[in-house]
């Protein structure tokens, strides 16, 4: 083993970026009935409901997505929550939980204002206003660096949840054309329109917005006009303004019919290209290397001197090692051949 060291030259390095992709597929029966309701999980606070992919309770349960809903003070469901009598807390908490999701997704104005979901995406202009929304938070698990652009599909029925063939009357929303058209004010980076129809969607009305690398769906609730999400025959708003969050969210898990997208790991490597000249690295200077106590160069003085290369070490500027590469098997060092390791470190 060769332990001499080398200094990289500029040539000798590179960096590349590669982008992997994974499809995944969230099935409506995984949702609302191949276990029933044990790998839904409730909290006390009912801010949220959880999904698992597996009952929650075991511990090879994946955590999956979270689901919420929300409003703007704003709204009209606001004040018609309090014409309705309904608590003041459920109130509290929807305006809550809609202004957490807005301060981080879309920010606040220069006076210190939340500012509310666009149709549109021009977030600090006018235009129409999501206020109240429906709220899909995917798991790093699923969602990995980000959500690939263009691949999100979500299929929901829209009849009643008590319909027998609901999921016959199928709504699909995706992000299309978002691989060209997506925007990227917002605090957390690039974000795409999510449309009901693919024919039209520069002068289609968005219906949600979809937040690639946070990996979070703002669906607006608007989509649900014909039917309620608890199963009457009421205009959405009866439900949002009306019945906890746990309640909404059960409504709408109860009407996925499925969920896609392709996922995104970034993938940076820096590549290190260890150059072996002909004249490099032909003696070994391990001290284990030894024969009768005696460290082996050669057998006799005609002989060509030989080395076995078995392991790369990258070290920094003041000699501590940073890194090791084992090679699969031991390689013939001598003068009359030449080598060239390649190192990848990926992080």
């Amino acid at each position: 083993m060769a332990t001499v060291y080398k200094t990289f030259l500029n040539n000798d390095a590179a960096s590349t970026r590669t982008m992997l992709h994974e499809a995944v597929p969230v099935t409506g029966s995984l949702v609302s009935g191949t276990y029933g309701e044990s790998n839904i999980k409730n909290y006390p606070h009912g801010l949220f409901q959880s999904v698992y992919d597996y009952p929650y309770l075991s511990s090879s349960a994946n955590h999956i997505f979270d689901i919420t809903c929300g409003y703007a003070s704003s709204s009209p469901l606001s004040s018609s929550a309090v014409t309705d009598g309904v608590a003041a807390s459920d109130i509290k908490d929807k305006i809550n939980m809609y202004n957490q999701m807005a301060q981080v997704l879309a920010g606040h104005d220069v006076n210190g204002n939340i500012l509310e979901f666009d149709q549109d995406g021009n977030i600090a202009g006018g235009g129409t206003k999501l206020d109240a929304i429906y709220v899909l938070n995917f798991a790093r698990l699923l969602a990995k660096d980000e959500i690939k652009k263009g691949s999100f599909s979500l299929k929901l029925a829209t009849g009643s949840a008590n319909d027998p063939v609901a999921f016959s009357e199928l709504l699909t929303i995706s992000d299309y054309g978002a691989q060209n058209d997506y925007r990227v004010n917002s605090p957390t980076a690039e974000y795409g329109i999510l449309y009901t129809s693919s024919a039209t969607p520069a002068t289609d009305s968005g219906v949600g917005l979809l937040y690639y690398q946070a990996g979070i769906c703002i669906l607006s609730a608007s989509v649900f006009d014909q039917a309620v999400l608890s199963g009457s025959e009421n205009t959405y708003s009866a439900s949002l303004s009306a019945s906890p969050i746990q309640v909404n969210a059960n409504g709408i898990r109860n009407r996925m019919y499925n969920v896609e997208f392709n996922n995104t790991t970034e993938l940076n490597s820096s590549v290190y290209f260890c150059r072996v000249n002909h004249n490099e690295f032909n003696y070994s200077a391990n001290p284990t290397y030894l024969s009768s106590s005696k460290i082996v160069v050669k057998e006799q003085s005609t002989d060509a001197p030989v080395s076995y290369v078995t392991t790369v070490g990258l070290y920094s500027s003041d000699n501590e090692l940073l890194a090791v590469a084992k090679v699969s098997e031991p390689l013939k060092k001598d003068p009359t051949n030449e080598l060239i390791l390649r190192v990848r470190l990926d992080y």
